[in-house]
């Protein structure tokens, strides 16, 4: 069972990092032709990742529904644009896919979002609940102190 920290906690990410989100939407329901490839192709993906942590991928959490949503946490912006730029990854093909069977059809969108963290420029909490997010990425620590509040938790960098 996982276990499930009752008393506030936060995370210290001694590195800078980047978040990625990313996610699709399902459009038109009935066109599973169009969507099922896209959803098949990310756990290829995700297990490529996994396998070679030179890639720096660190973790991942993920929401599906019509509308998907994947976290995924990256040692840096220049390890993620390396990724998707290899012709050697299941990245490039998937994407030239996408483009092939949909484009701009409307059937199926497709969006990310990319954040660089610097300075360690973040804060964060979890109460009652396991290792989760960012807290599967950096050192997992009770709060205390001055990190009883987000702007303290800025302030001394965690």
């Amino acid at each position: 069972m996982t276990k499930i920290f009752k008393s506030p906690m936060t995370v210290d990410v001694k590195d800078d990092f980047v978040v990625f989100i990313i996610g699709m939407r399902i459009n038109k329901l009935w066109k599973i032709n169009k969507w099922l490839p896209i959803v098949r192709a990310m756990p290829k993906m995700l297990e490529e990742l996994y396998a070679n942590p030179k890639l720096g991928f660190i973790h991942h959490e993920s929401w599906l529904g019509r509308t998907s949503i994947m976290l995924q946490y990256w040692k840096s912006f220049d390890h993620l644009e390396a990724y998707a730029q290899s012709r050697d990854g299941n990245h490039l093909p998937a994407w030239a896919d996408f483009n092939r069977k949909i484009g701009h059809s409307g059937d199926v969108g497709i969006w990310h979002e990319t954040y660089r963290i610097e300075n360690a420029n973040y804060e964060s909490i979890y109460n009652n609940m396991p290792r989760f997010a960012l807290g599967m990425v950096g050192e997992h620590i009770p709060v205390k102190e001055k990190l009883l509040t987000a702007r303290g938790r800025l302030e001394t960098g965690k």
